[in-house]
């Protein structure tokens, strides 16, 4: 610690006295903290970037908590360490980072604002030209600024499970530091532009084979593999920026963009990336990099980019509703699961793989089996793909029970119910449960549309039940929709949420009505779309404008992969209560009753070839809507893309206003998580703000003049 009044005065270094150092407030040598005199008196302030000399080794540490993010501060930081090394007369460089990670990525909270110097370019730039060779000791993650970062020193040493990326592209960026103009002088022109489009991470060992890394450690810490490595390092190499790299052919490049946009979906950035990287092949640095940095400047004001990065700030804030307050969640350790069809297994394996121990309940012996062995295939698949050891997966098989009896959920702390959707099924499910579970053991219902307060009706204790809606595949789909009943307690709720983090799933919690937040919103897009389709548009038409939009399917193509016979049986249940005023269209029931339930079925909206999964338009669809008396108005792609959006939008704010969601954000990462809307269009709330209410108020009023007596506007497009 060193006082203020020492600050811009020349003072010996504590670890080697002959040198001089001066102390400044952006680099404080051997120092961490300064304490400063100012017009609120002394106080401390924590550098986040400190350095000291040791046997001719100079050794800059990183500690900005959590990611050690490139901040301002780090970067000047770092800037100022270039400086007092060589002036230290170091011989070498060791930067590395405290805590869990090295730096991994920019501070995000500074890219809305213009950038603040120094820039993070001219930070690398100047530790690439360091007359003292700089060595990148790495663990944890290296991401973004931080592998731009590591790229610009002389050598670059990892422990074994470090990983790296340029995940930008995820946030509708471009690496702005270099990272595409170095990264293919680095590993080539094709693993580059593998990682600068995915966004994807590369383990430490993969990058050493490609030539990223000079040395992969088995060391308990990167400082100490760094020191082994400077002992027996090669002759310091040619600076990055200097290298070459292999051109592509016009072809290869043609195939690579047909394969981004494909994959891409309407999102821009991969193209974007695959656009800089390719500037390294075709320019010197000096000239690629400032394009890339004018490109990554721009792309910050993109709608694209403030929708991706909308979606990664809120998809941390919606786990946080205000009805949590203070609650603190409940241990979970074991978890019984009723139901071993294909949702109540893939919810077996999640909670499986985070670790619980699960018991899998089904109604017989032969059904048991079968859920059994869904588990186990899962389990397989995952060895497969390996994503888990065959030893790992042996664990697993320890920790699952199942069978038909009841006792086997007596000591579970939480009991998820997966069985057929029927209220007197699930209501005896319940009943069995309660009878055989504590009092105050969670039980939670997966229904998608029934009402789980009629579910739970007779239960001991309601303050203990809850909804847990997960999606098909529950081991796959990242959302969960946390039902809250009117008496669930909010230590149940807070329990909800914290076992979807451990399962790793963005939870969103959801008052009780038909449809919960999203079947609800699906169930306005479905309407909207028929109405479409008995006013002129195709099916064919349609789905394709959802794709263009950047939907992975359209609505039709959607229900014919899930099956149309859910649905067909929850506009039954709703008969008795549709308003005789609202329009309705038939044309899916009459589908359902030919038996064209979907592609299981061979035929739905579409029909499909034996083993295809190909959508091939159907001349039975056509005649059966015309039998109807379809209207031949005639729809553009962008017309049909507004009005469903208007109607997707129109219910969202209903859910709101209803009290249903809490907030916006809940509405958009839902529909984001579990129905598919681009992440790159920030949820369907989100992207009504960056087109501008006026817009939608205009297309939801021509929504519901084409359907009188059929929509209920919300009050945010009145």
């Amino acid at each position: 610690m060193v006082c203020a009044s020492l600050i811009g005065q020349y003072h010996n270094c504590v670890h080697c006295r002959n040198q001089l150092i001066k102390i400044n407030l952006h680099s404080v040598i051997e120092w961490s903290i300064i304490i400063i005199k100012d017009s609120k008196g002394y106080r401390q302030v924590k550098q986040i970037v400190t350095t000291y000399i040791q046997d001719g080794i100079a050794v800059v540490c990183v500690n900005n908590p959590p990611v050690n993010a490139t901040s301002t501060a780090l970067r000047q930081g770092l800037l100022d360490a270039v400086t007092a090394c060589e002036n230290m007369s170091a011989k070498v460089v060791i930067l590395y980072c405290e805590g869990p990670t090295f730096i991994a990525g920019g501070d995000m909270t500074e890219f809305n604002a213009p950038p603040a110097p120094p820039d993070l370019p001219d930070v690398i730039q100047a530790i690439e030209d360091s007359v003292v060779p700089w060595i990148a000791a790495m663990h944890g993650t290296v991401l973004g600024g931080g592998f731009e970062i590591a790229m610009g020193c002389a050598y670059r040493v990892a422990l074994t499970n470090t990983r790296f990326g340029l995940p930008e592209v995820n946030v509708g960026l471009i690496p702005g530091a270099g990272g595409t103009q170095r990264l293919p002088r680095l590993i080539g022109t094709n693993a580059a532009i593998d990682l600068t489009t995915s966004g994807r991470m590369i383990m430490a060992n993969d990058l050493y084979d490609l030539g990223g890394l000079d040395m992969v450690s088995d060391a308990a810490k990167a400082l100490e593999a760094a020191k082994a490595f400077y002992t027996s390092r090669p002759d310091r190499p040619t600076a990055i920026n200097l290298r070459k790299c292999d051109a592509l052919s016009e072809s290869a490049i043609k195939d690579l963009k047909t394969q981004i946009t494909l994959k891409s979906k309407g999102q821009q950035s991969p193209l974007h990336c695959l656009e800089a990287t390719l500037m390294a092949t075709q320019m010197p640095f000096k000239l690629g990099q400032p394009k890339e940095r004018a490109l990554h400047l721009a792309l910050r004001n993109s709608a694209e980019s403030r929708a991706l990065r909308y979606v990664f700030f809120v998809e941390r804030a919606v786990s946080k509703p205000a009805i949590l307050g203070q609650s603190k969640p409940r241990d979970i350790a074991q978890v019984a699961v009723v139901g071993g069809g294909l949702m109540g297994a893939g919810i077996a394996f999640s909670c499986l793989q985070a670790g619980l121990n699960v018991s899998l309940l089904e109604q017989d012996k032969d059904t048991a089996d079968k859920g059994f062995d869904r588990v186990c295939s899962l389990i397989d698949g995952a060895v497969k793909r390996a994503k888990i050891t065959r030893e790992n997966a042996d664990k697993l098989l320890k920790n699952l029970q199942f069978g038909t009896d009841y006792n086997l959920a007596e000591n579970a702390d939480i009991a998820i119910e997966a069985v057929f959707e029927d209220l007197e099924v699930k209501k005896a499910v319940f009943q069995q449960l309660a009878d055989m579970m504590r009092p105050d053991a969670i039980l939670a219902t997966n229904t998608s549309y029934i009402d789980p307060v009629e579910i739970m009706q007779g239960i001991s204790n309601p303050s203990r039940c809850i909804g847990l809606h997960f999606f098909s595949p529950a081991h796959i789909m990242k959302l969960l929709e946390i039902v809250r009943l009117p008496a669930t307690d909010p230590e149940v709720i807070a329990t909800g949420f914290a076992l979807a983090k451990r399962l790793r799933k963005v939870a969103v919690l959801s008052g009780v009505c038909d449809g919960f937040i999203g079947n609800r919103i699906l169930a306005a897009y479905r309407r909207e779309a028929d109405y479409l389709l008995m006013d002129g548009a195709k099916p064919g038409d349609i789905d394709a404008a959802m794709r263009a939009f950047g939907m992975p399917m359209g609505p039709y193509e959607l229900q014919d992969l899930t099956g149309l016979q859910i649905a067909w049986a929850n506009r039954k249940r709703q008969a008795a209560t549709r308003p005789p005023e609202e329009r309705y269209v038939k044309v899916a029931d009459m589908l359902c009753e030919a038996g064209r339930l979907g592609q299981r079925s061979g035929a739905g909206w579409y029909r499909y070839d034996e083993n295809s999964r190909t959508p091939i338009p159907d001349q039975y669809v056509t005649d059966l809507i015309r039998s109807l008396g379809a209207g031949q108005q005639s729809f553009s792609q962008d017309g049909i893309i507004n009005l469903i959006l208007a109607a997707i939008i129109n219910e969202g704010g209903r859910i709101i206003e209803e009290g249903i969601a809490e907030r916006a954000i809940d509405v958009d990462m839902v529909m984001v998580n579990g129905y598919g809307f681009p992440r790159w269009r920030g949820g369907p709330m989100h992207y009504a703000t960056e087109i501008g209410l006026e817009q939608v108020r205009a297309d939801m009023a021509q929504v519901a003049l084409q359907s009188p007596n059929s929509w209920v506007v919300s009050d945010m497009l009145k």
